[in-house]
C-alpha cells in the first residue's frame, strides 16, 4: 500500500510561487505515475499534473500549462509541484496521487484523465492579496 504525505502549501499573493512536495512510501512498482489533483470547496476534483517513471513524461491541465512544473526524485520517493505566477483561482486543497500503470494522463487528443489508485490527505494552497 502506498502512503502519501504532502507539504509546502500556504498563503501567497497573486503572482507568487510555492513548491509542493509529496513523500511516498510503499513499493515503487505502485507509483509508475505520480501527480497532483486539486479540489476547491463546491467544485469538482481537477487533475493538475502528472509525471511518468523513467522518461519522466509530463501531463498538465490546460489552466496550469506554462506556470506549473511537476518533477520527481525517485531516489527520495518524492514528487514535486513547482507553482509560479499563482492566481486566486488556483486556491484549493492539493493532493498527491499515484497510479501503478500507464497511462498517466489524458490521450494525445484530450479526453479524461485515468483513475488513480492512491491519494494523500492534501495541503492547502490559498492565493489572495
Amino acid at each position: 500500500e502506498v502512503q502519501l504525505v504532502e507539504s509546502g502549501g500556504g498563503l501567497v499573493q497573486p503572482g507568487g510561487s510555492l513548491r509542493l512536495s509529496c513523500a511516498a512510501s510503499g513499493h515503487s512498482r505502485d507509483r509508475y505515475c505520480m501527480g497532483w489533483f486539486r479540489q476547491a470547496p463546491g467544485k469538482e476534483r481537477e487533475e493538475v499534473a502528472a509525471i511518468t517513471d523513467g522518461i519522466s513524461y509530463t501531463y498538465y491541465h490546460d489552466s496550469v500549462k506554462g506556470r506549473f512544473t511537476v518533477s520527481r526524485d525517485d531516489a527520495k520517493n518524492t514528487v514535486f509541484l513547482q507553482m509560479n505566477n499563482l492566481k486566486p483561482e488556483d486556491t484549493a486543497m492539493y493532493h498527491c496521487m499515484t497510479r501503478r500503470f500507464a497511462p498517466c494522463g489524458p490521450g494525445g487528443n484530450g479526453g479524461p484523465w485515468p483513475t488513480y489508485d492512491n491519494f494523500g490527505q492534501g495541503t492547502q494552497v490559498t492565493v489572495s492579496s
